[in-house]
């Protein structure tokens, strides 16, 4: 599943969520507010799991990003962790991008981020490749991963 997949998915999800805030929102404008936090500006042009991950600071977010990545349930994430996790000027972008305010942009960050970053790593995403490039290979992986319980 390429960036773009992703993304339309993610915004499936928020223009679909019960929240009548969101409800109405034109499913392209999602697409490219997502797009505009998520992103990683790169040539690759693919989802920016690599400062996700080095964003975890918190020993329960490093669980949390874990389960995403890992096969299995995935672990939800509380909304107003969703800060802590992508920064709060990209909540806040997201938010004006939309005309919502940072509380909605938070739970519907909070609803999609967990799919979507299962989605980008899972066996049949080229995201995944790319991120493992981007961290070292395996390895590097594994190296987060220790950083994380440790904290």
């Amino acid at each position: 599943m390429d960036l773009g997949d992703l993304l339309k998915m993610g915004a499936s999800m928020i223009q679909n969520s019960s929240n009548e805030n969101t409800s109405g929102l034109d499913i392209g404008d999602i697409t490219n507010a997502l797009g505009s936090i998520l992103g990683n500006n790169s040539e690759d042009g693919g989802l920016d799991l690599s400062s996700i991950i080095s964003n975890v600071t918190n020993g329960d977010l490093g669980e949390v990003i874990s389960s995403w990545i890992g096969s299995g349930e995935n672990a939800p994430i509380e909304a107003d962790k969703v800060s802590d996790l992508i920064g709060e000027e990209k909540v806040e972008e997201f938010a004006q991008k939309l005309g919502i305010d940072t509380d909605t942009a938070k739970d519907e960050l909070a609803n999609v981020l967990p799919n979507l970053v299962d989605q980008a790593t899972n066996e049949d995403s080229s995201l995944a490749e790319t991120l493992l490039e981007k961290v070292g290979g395996l390895d590097g992986l594994m190296d987060l991963a220790n950083k994380f319980f440790k904290s």
